[in-house]
């Protein structure tokens, strides 16, 4: 999983004055947990932007101005009700032989056969929560969509990995394909087609054309 840095500064003094300070000031007060006891620094609030508004998800090195440096993961993260700027963060310090929760985005890999014949394909689970080494952890899980027929299910299971564990239960449905108004016949699905799929129109059809010919 990918690294990003952030440079930061030891907070000695935690009050509400500094606090507010630091913020007009552009700086982010936040708390580094996981260690012997919690770390009070700040970081300038635009050095957060490529971990908070991104898509993906990272791990974080703290380096402070003492030199020493940190492994971490993101906790909580605190905006203002109005302008959305970043209050407070917390993050969580990590050994590297030390296993981590996290949610991870899912990538869905091909075009479902379903899709193809007109279904639609719809995710439940856009994020998977998993634990593992943060050097084993990948930067997105592929989800392999292209078998699903419709009607078709992608449950957690399909995506296991030595690498990490799941921490879903086995029935929890990444995607599924569902119907739509506009299905197109595929031949590898006859056999999933019941009486109950075919149109009324084409029942009323075959009724007809047996009465002509009785007559």
């Amino acid at each position: 999983m990918k690294s990003i840095t952030i440079k930061g500064s030891k907070r000695e003094s935690v009050g509400k004055k500094v606090t507010k300070a630091l913020r007009n000031a552009g700086e982010v007060p936040c708390v580094l947990y996981g260690g012997e006891q919690a770390l009070h620094f700040s970081a300038p609030e635009v050095s957060f932007n490529s971990l908070i508004y991104t898509p993906d998800v990272h791990t974080v090195v703290i380096e402070l101005e003492d030199g020493k440096s940190y492994n971490a993961v993101l906790q909580d993260i605190q905006f203002h009700p109005v302008t959305d700027n970043i209050l407070h963060m917390d993050f969580y310090e990590f050994g590297e032989d030390q296993e981590i929760s996290m949610e991870i985005p899912v990538h869905a890999e091909g075009v479902p056969r379903g899709v193809k014949n007109g279904g639609v394909l719809r995710f439940n689970l856009r994020r998977m929560k998993v634990k593992g080494l943060a050097s084993k952890l990948p930067d997105y899980i592929i989800a392999d969509v292209s078998p699903l027929k419709i009607g078709n299910k992608l449950y957690v299971t399909a995506v296991e990995n030595e690498d990490y564990t799941i921490l879903h239960p086995d029935n929890t449905v990444i995607c599924q394909v569902k119907t739509s108004r506009n299905i197109v016949a595929d031949a590898d699905d006859e056999d999933d087609v019941d009486a109950g799929d075919v149109p009324a129109t084409e029942v009323k059809d075959e009724g007809a054309a047996a009465a002509s010919n009785d007559a």
